[in-house]
């Protein structure tokens, strides 16, 4: 073997090595997306290629990289007639403040903290168009004596207690879904801010909210493919290993 199929084999090598670095990654994120099925407002992870090239040792190197981006297709509207959950039909997020930071959700199962704010789970404030939405009068009209509270929420995010507009759920669009980045399970934040508008075609509905969007049969299909062609590239990386060692203890020879 010359030193020409010996570096036509070394660039063999390091092409079999990304396939395996691009399959790992593949299956980190499909098993990201297992984890988190029963997860609200969850969405899953697509993995794609992209070449980029790059200069080293003077000389310029194209490779592929797998690179990941967030699925924004539509999960399914859970049912739950609580008045304070709430689903969002279309591309719309809703934006809650946590920490002094503004965070893109998917996961409206929302609450009235006892200061009358609305809040999610992990106590964050959800954000209208005029700042944290404040209802403290939701309280009050629950302790009058004729009882009567209809706390309603209209397909625009519009918010009324009895009828009388307190404020309206604020409701935002990406427009590179690139630009989202992932934090936690239910979060998102924007690297771009500019990429962030208000969203004007989305439906909010009330006593809803949604699931994630993971299909477990597709997921779990694409682990076994994935792992199965990663044992391929194993034996062939193994295999040319093998041979290479050979080649180069041979060529030493002479």
């Amino acid at each position: 073997m010359n030193s020409a199929e010996i570096n036509s084999m070394i660039d063999r090598f390091q092409a079999q090595m990304q396939a395996m670095q691009m399959l790992s990654k593949a299956q980190e994120s499909t098993s990201d997306n297992l984890a988190n099925i029963n997860t609200p407002g969850f969405k899953g992870n697509k993995l794609f290629h992209r070449l980029l090239t790059e200069e080293i040792n003077g000389e310029q190197v194209t490779r592929t990289v797998a690179m990941q981006q967030v699925n924004l297709e539509q999960g399914v509207l859970e049912p739950t007639g609580n008045e304070f959950d709430f689903g969002v039909n279309g591309e719309g997020f809703f934006v809650v403040e946590e920490d002094g930071n503004q965070l893109l959700t998917r996961d409206g199962r929302f609450q009235l903290n006892s200061d009358g704010y609305l809040v999610n789970s992990r106590g964050a404030h959800v954000m209208g168009v005029a700042g944290a939405i404040h209802i403290p009068e939701y309280f009050q009209a629950t302790g009058d004596e004729d009882g009567g509270v209809n706390f309603e929420v209209a397909k625009d995010g519009t918010i009324r207690l009895n009828d009388e507009v307190f404020d309206k759920l604020s409701l935002v669009t990406v427009n590179d879904p690139s630009n989202l980045e992932r934090r936690g399970n239910s979060y998102f934040a924007a690297t771009d801010t500019r990429a962030i508008s208000e969203d004007g075609g989305s439906m909010v509905m009330q006593g809803y909210y949604e699931k994630g969007n993971v299909n477990p049969l597709h997921e779990m299909t694409d682990m076994m493919r994935n792992m199965q062609l990663f044992e391929a590239q194993q034996r062939a990386l193994r295999t040319s290993d093998e041979t290479l060692s050979q080649a180069t203890n041979n060529l030493g020879r002479f």
